[in-house]
């Protein structure tokens, strides 16, 4: 099943010059979903992940049912402030500003293998981020997955772990 077929583009979202992969089809269609998840469980599943760690927001909806597919726990990874109780932080740059990802200090316990997820890889800077904030906190970082990369952006270049992508933009 070629699952670029599920993925809507959407031009000039969200401002000008943007084009926006949209995976809401791709989460409607039931058969591409599935395939979708077994590709990613097959190749994380090799990794043998302890957690699962998604960023906020559409990683969540890749990270939590491949941890239940794969049997192991989930995290949130989350934007400052959106988690109660203590928090780690990690600032990162953007390309004009920066930005804080977040995790409850609990979340992870020293040594546990974790593998990040999120929707799309870019260029690479959140994941980066979500990484250095693990290995602070203790884990073990043993790779990254996401449904969609943007190879033409040269975001695995940024990471040092094993990434795995379902699908690839060229351009």
């Amino acid at each position: 099943m070629n699952i670029k077929n599920h993925i809507r583009q959407i031009p000039d979202f969200p401002k000008p010059g943007i084009l926006f992969y949209d995976i809401s089809t791709l989460l409607a269609h039931a058969d591409a979903w599935q395939v979708t998840m077994g590709r990613l469980a097959n190749a994380v599943r090799a990794q043998q992940p302890d957690l699962l760690v998604g960023i906020e927001s559409r990683g969540f909806l890749v990270a939590a049912p491949l941890a239940l597919k794969l049997g192991c726990g989930f995290v949130m990874a989350r934007k400052k402030g959106k988690l109660p109780g203590k928090t780690v932080r990690h600032e990162y740059a953007l390309e004009y500003g920066s930005d804080i990802i977040e995790m409850q200090e609990d979340a992870v316990k020293p040594g546990q293998r974790v593998v990040v997820l999120d929707d799309l890889l870019a260029t690479g800077g959140t994941l980066k981020a979500t990484i250095h904030l693990l290995r602070q906190m203790g884990a073990t970082v043993c790779g990254a997955a996401c449904i969609i990369e943007l190879s033409f952006l040269n975001g695995r270049a940024q990471l040092d772990v094993p990434v795995t992508s379902v699908v690839a933009y060229d351009s």
